[in-house]
């Protein structure tokens, strides 16, 4: 048997230099790998290694306990990932194409229909008004989400929301007025109450700030687009809340900024709902004003207003000064013991029958606490009266600036309310600026003088400038109203007992009203207002509409009533009725008497009345002129002299009367009649 070979086992060659060398460096290298190993993180990289295959979303969704008491867990519904791009092909900027379809597959927001969205709004309004209205101390952040709905483009709900948070914060604002809390001020330790509190006012003032930026923008808005669309515009609610607001807590933060709101409707000389809504609410807050801040914070924006309009106004608004509150608090007759006022609140005193039983040292006792609180009542009384009287002098002064400046720069349609106006505050005013204001009046009267010759003039010439607009004055009505002011500045005051010292002269406004007595009762108009019963011409257009006068005081006096003041200014002063000299007493019912045959009715009626008083007090004086026997002047009698004195009224009769006997009214002939008797009474005493 052949024996098997054996392996041979092969031999390794004796090693050179070379080849020593290169497993001296492989050797190096190994080792360095196993130094570099130790630092490696396996696990991170392994987690961030792409998988293969699906990955199950995990999920976030509570799981939901049965009524048997199973609890079942909900996953979240599949998504499929599949045709959606990876990220890197995002990076990578894939194909175009690709991408549009992605966008198509995505789901869309549905339109919802306009409808549906103010019915939303409604909901979600309610539901957190009636949040704040039960717990507002609780939902502080419940005025934002109010005024995050009113961010909608839809009109109908903005008007909404304004609506909405007006009914809100005239509910949750109270009674005071919140003061900012200083960010320098030290910390304090407050109460959890107190730190609620605060909280709530926080949020209070920022919500409400919101609230008046949002009502002073859509307010200039509606500026732009005044009479466009149909309906109550989101314009005209915002001016209703802020005059709602204005009207309710007028003691509240950011009262000027509302004020800002009305006066900035009240610059435009378009009148509309609008622009008579914010003359009633100023005319509301001049009235129920108590402190004295509002009027002034109004005053002064309306003075402005006007400056910068350079008094372009419409006259209603310079009617706003007569509702003023100025220093009439004390027009009760008083002595140093007692006042008499027209409404008496004392409660009344209880029988004794009816009264609680007290012992001595209750009755002591309630009798010091009603002292302490009668003394701290009246300390209250005296440093709120000095500060309001200090708030309405600065105001006073804003208002007689505002119609000094209008009777310098001779405003057509703005005399009539300054005029007004200084009447009725005549009493109000320094005796040191009467010299001044007398002439100012007089050069009004010869401005107003020499603008009716002009205007005659043009008559004259034809009507070339027909189509001419602009505001129509009337000069008698201004000298009528001049003659008023001048003697209202001195029945106001005491200022007839220093005429003398005050060098104060009225000669020049008896004499002229002397003198237009006669084209006064030639005018056709003399019944007539202002503006009553002068319709505008439906082919002439006019810049100066006219509003709604019911409520101003110079629109409603006719120019017979303005006739009527001025006469019993002059002939029946209530300062001094016996100091009238007879001429000027004889020449004005000489005067009457023959303005009374041209006159209608009523203003006949009128001035027979005005004469009967003048009879019954200066009968002794003008009797002679009734009978023709007692002739005391002699020579001419001048009807149209320059000077009352000088017309010689006495060399005359009152020959009048007989026609007048032969009126067609029978009112008119009772009124003569009235005039002899207390003619009659006169001479008899």
């Amino acid at each position: 048997m052949a024996s098997r070979p054996t392996k041979k086992r092969k031999l390794t060659p004796p090693q050179s230099d070379d080849e020593g060398s290169s497993r001296k460096s492989s050797a190096k290298i190994q080792k360095s790998f196993l130094s570099n190993a130790a630092n490696w993180d396996l696990e991170q990289d392994y987690e961030t290694k792409a998988r293969k295959g699906k990955k199950e979303k995990e999920s976030t969704r509570l799981p939901l306990k049965l009524q048997d008491g199973r609890v079942q867990h909900v996953s979240a519904p599949a998504v499929d990932f599949g045709s959606l791009e990876s990220d890197d092909d995002w990076l990578e900027g894939g194909d175009e194409s690709e991408s549009e379809e992605v966008r198509v597959k995505q789901p869309e927001k549905p339109d919802i229909p306009e409808h549906q969205q103010i019915r939303e709004a409604k909901e979600e309004l309610a539901k957190i008004a009636l949040l704040l209205n039960e717990t507002p101390e609780e939902n502080g952040g419940a005025f934002k989400a109010l005024a995050r709905i009113g961010q909608s483009r839809i009109p109908a709900i903005q008007k909404l929301t304004l609506a909405t948070q007006l009914a809100v914060y005239k509910d949750v604002i109270p009674g005071y007025r919140i003061r900012p809390v200083a960010e320098d001020a030290p910390e304090e330790k407050l109460s959890k109450d107190v730190r609620r509190v605060r909280t709530f006012e926080n949020s209070l003032i920022s919500g409400y700030q919101a609230y008046v930026k949002d009502l002073t923008r859509h307010a200039k808005a509606g500026r732009h687009h005044a009479g466009v669309g149909k309906g109550q515009s989101v314009a005209s609610v915002a001016i209703m809340c802020a005059c709602t607001l204005l009207t309710a807590v007028p003691h509240f933060n950011f009262r000027g900024d509302l004020i800002k709101i009305l006066v900035g409707k009240l610059s435009n000389r378009h009148i509309d709902d609008d622009f008579n809504k914010c003359l009633q609410t100023l005319e509301t807050l001049f009235k129920e004003d108590e402190d004295g801040s509002p009027s002034m914070e109004a005053v002064s924006l309306l003075s402005k207003m006007m400056r910068a309009k350079e008094y372009d106004v419409h006259e209603s608004v310079v009617n706003l000064f007569l509702h003023l509150r100025l220093l009439s608090e004390f027009s009760h007759k008083a002595s140093k013991d007692s006042v008499d006022r027209s409404d008496s609140t004392a409660a009344p005193k209880k029988p004794k029958s009816k009264r609680d039983f007290r012992t001595k040292r209750e009755r002591k006792h309630i009798k010091e606490q009603k002292s302490l609180q009668k003394d701290m009542a009246q300390a209250d009384a005296v440093v709120s009266y000095e500060e309001r009287e200090r708030k309405e002098g600065e105001t006073l002064k804003l208002v007689f600036g505002t119609y000094f400046r209008i009777l310098k720069l001779r405003v057509p349609n703005l005399m009539g309310a300054v005029l007004e106006g200084l009447s009725k505050y005549a009493h109000l005013i320094n005796q040191n600026f009467f010299g001044d204001l007398l002439e100012a009046l007089k050069d009004l009267i010869r401005h107003s003088e020499a603008s009716e010759d002009d205007a005659e003039g043009e008559d004259e010439k034809g009507d070339d400038d027909a189509d001419e607009t602009g505001p129509v004055r009337n000069p008698s009505r201004e000298a009528l109203l001049c003659t008023t002011t001048a003697f209202a500045l001195l029945a106001g005051q005491d200022a007839h007992n220093a005429r003398a010292d005050l060098h104060l002269d009225l000669s020049f406004f008896t004499t002229h009203l002397y003198q237009t007595l006669f084209p006064l009762s030639l005018n056709p108009d003399l019944e007539l207002g202002a503006r009553s019963l002068h319709l505008p011409d439906p082919d002439k257009p006019s810049t100066y509409p006219t509003a709604t006068t019911a409520r101003n005081k110079v629109n409603l006096q006719t120019t017979t009533v303005l006739l009527i003041r001025c006469l019993t200014a002059i002939l029946l002063p209530s300062w001094n009725i016996r100091s009238v000299p007879p001429l000027r007493i004889a020449a004005f019912a000489k005067q009457l008497c023959t303005s009374s045959l041209h006159m209608p009715e009523k203003s006949a009626q009128a001035m027979l009345a005005l004469l009967s008083d003048v009879a019954s007090t200066h009968g002794r004086k003008i009797g002679a002129l009734w009978n023709t026997e007692e002739r005391k002047g002699d020579g001419r009698f001048n009807p149209l002299s320059e000077g009352v004195e000088a017309s010689n009224p006495f060399a005359t009769t009152v020959w009048e009367g007989e026609i007048l006997r032969r009126h067609y009214c029978p009112k008119v002939r009772e009124g003569v009649r009235l005039v002899e008797k207390s003619l009659a009474r006169a001479t008899e005493r």
